[in-house]
């Protein structure tokens, strides 16, 4: 009897097993269908598109003749040179810059490195329009620092940094964070043990900085200088600020005034410069990924160098040159923020609150600060809904179109924002299949493109994230019949959401101040700060620029601060100031 019992039990149980497989199974294909809509509705079209539209024939029918006649055009050369020239000297400019100073933080012992490494990466912080502001209020006839010194230029002169120099000056500061994050990251993995065996043998401490410690590290400061060219050659706020006072001409302005010209008409034009943008910063990315695979040379583990002698001399010095490209900037901005008008003299008497009341009374500026908060609040919130069931099925269950996914996510974050703006605008400017709405001229363009650009900004921590959580806690809820969104929610969302709320909080840090994307996408009633400052100072309004500008930044320190108080619940290294 107990024979026969059991025979019908062991014969049952495999009809019963594959229920919760096949629900599981099921749920992650909803699940991966769901993902695949976003992305292919959020990048792949309007990059489709954009594409497409620079690959069109001409209007003699020859083919690819819409990109012959655009390549053929002085215009295109001259701005094409321009792009050039400016993002290769501030290339320059940001490696020598980066790397001194990330070799000065690592060798030397420094009573506060938390508040200078912070200074040092407060142009990566701070949007490129009021980066360009600071720098125009600083080096202008009017400027209230170096007047004091007797150091401005004449009245009545034109601001040197309307120039070609100029451009690249500013871009190369701005840009110097990152050539000094991946230099410090680098030198952080020489181990101790190679420094001292150099100091042993009587090697002297510059010998071993140049002979030693700098062809170790030289792979990372190529992939930094090459991220710091993909990011010059996107850059629109510098180039418009300073470019167009100037007639210094780059794609990213060339883009902006055809576009402003003529309007959508000259979308298949443009679409050519922005491919052209495209292929540029293709090509620098692929040199840093062949510079980090092919060039880089493998140490062994040991205790990482930490600095062990002070250097009074040259800690001064350190500080002085990260007070003149940090500081001073961002205090010339809040002196001609507190003037009453262009051309006051800085004084005591002088300065007062007056332009911040006047901004902040004005219906377009608070509009402009709302849309943003909503813009990039709105953003995070989506991109954490996103990235949270993107990361498991990236890290639970991987396969080719995941990772294909996973890749196509970065496009719209590795190339230039002009060239994803243009996307949105050929996409979503026709009226939407079925619906038959257009979302040209509204905020939703503007948040689509967004997430779009910043969705890797989360998806990237909560994916680390979910690599080092135990998979078994996953698969002991799947057993137990846990469904897929129970999981989701009560199993995998926990792990990650420490990740998630710090790439959230990254996400509104950027995109507050967002301007090169909205520079193209905005309209009348939906400005953003970002177009608010670039407009005012474009009108000639530099004191309520330089206000609207202060109050941002101020924002954007304030968020800072924040994300510096709760940093212990954030992952390690989530926070650049913190590594």
């Amino acid at each position: 009897m107990a024979a026969e019992t059991a025979g019908p039990r062991i014969r049952r149980a495999p009809a019963t097993a594959p229920g919760p497989r096949k629900e599981t199974l099921g749920g992650e294909r909803l699940l991966l269908g769901l993902v695949l809509a976003y992305v292919l509705f959020t990048t792949f079209w309007p990059l489709a598109e954009l594409f497409s539209a620079a690959l069109r024939p001409g209007e003699d029918g020859r083919t690819l003749g819409l990109m012959r006649d655009v390549l053929a055009s002085r215009a295109t050369g001259r701005a094409l040179w321009g792009s050039l020239v400016t993002s290769g000297l501030a290339v320059a400019l940001s490696t020598v810059l980066g790397v001194g100073l990330a070799f000065a933080v690592s060798l030397i012992r420094l009573r506060s490195p938390a508040a200078l490494v912070f200074l040092i990466l407060t142009p990566l912080l701070i949007p490129s329009q009021t980066m360009a502001l600071a720098w125009i209020e600083l080096a202008g006839s009017g400027s209230p620092i170096l007047g004091a010194l007797g150091l401005a230029p004449a009245p009545g002169s034109a601001n040197p940094l309307y120039s070609t120099g100029g451009i690249a000056l500013v871009m190369g500061i701005e840009h110097m964070p990152l050539v000094f994050i991946a230099t410090r990251a680098a030198l952080r993995t020489v181990p101790a043990d190679l420094i001292e065996a150099a100091r042993v043998i009587g090697v002297p401490r510059h010998r071993i900085a140049a002979s030693v410690v700098l062809p170790l590290v030289a792979p990372s400061i190529l992939a930094g200088a090459l991220l710091a060219f993909t990011a010059a050659i996107g850059n629109f706020g510098v180039p418009a600020l300073l470019g167009i006072p100037g007639r210094v001409s780059v794609l990213t302005t060339l883009i902006y005034q055809r576009l402003n010209g003529f309007g959508p008409s000259a979308a298949g034009q443009v679409a050519v410069l922005a491919l052209i943008m495209t292929v540029l910063a293709a090509a620098a990315l692929a040199l840093r990924s062949l510079a980090l695979r092919r060039l880089a040379v493998p140490l062994p583990a040991g205790r990482p160098f930490e600095p062990s002698r002070s250097s009074p001399v040259g800690e001064i010095v350190l500080w002085l040159v990260v007070l003149v490209i940090a500081v001073m900037p961002l205090a010339a901005l809040v002196m001609t923020a507190l003037l009453p008008a262009i051309g006051v003299r800085f004084g005591l008497d002088t300065a007062s609150l007056a332009q911040f009341a006047a901004v902040l009374a004005n219906a377009a500026v608070r509009r402009a600060f709302a849309n943003s908060l909503l813009l990039s609040a709105g953003c995070a919130l989506v991109a954490v809904v996103v990235a949270v069931p993107f990361a498991y099925l990236a890290v639970r269950r991987p396969g080719w179109l995941v990772r294909a996914l996973d890749v196509g996510v970065e496009a719209p974050w590795v190339v230039p924002g002009t060239v994803v703006a243009l996307g949105m605008i050929l996409a979503f400017l026709p009226p939407l299949p079925l619906i038959g709405v257009s979302l040209y001229g509204t905020l939703a363009i503007l948040l689509i493109a967004y997430l779009a650009r910043f969705l890797p900004l989360v998806l990237r921590p909560v994916t680390a994230a979910a690599q080092t959580a135990d998979p078994a806690l996953d698969e002991a809820a799947r057993i137990v019949g846990a469904g897929l969104a129970r999981r989701l929610a009560c199993v995998f969302l926990p792990g990650v959401l420490p990740a998630a709320v710090a790439g959230a909080m990254l996400v509104v840090m950027t995109a507050l101040n967002e301007l090169t994307l909205s520079a193209l996408l905005w309209s009348s009633g939906h400005e953003t700060i970002g177009v608010m400052v670039f407009a005012l100072q474009y009108e000639g309004n530099s004191t309520a620029a330089a206000a609207v500008a202060v109050l941002s930044t101020g924002l954007v320190f304030a968020l800072c601060a924040a994300a510096n108080a709760g940093a212990r619940w954030l992952p390690e290294r989530i926070l650049p100031w913190r590594q």
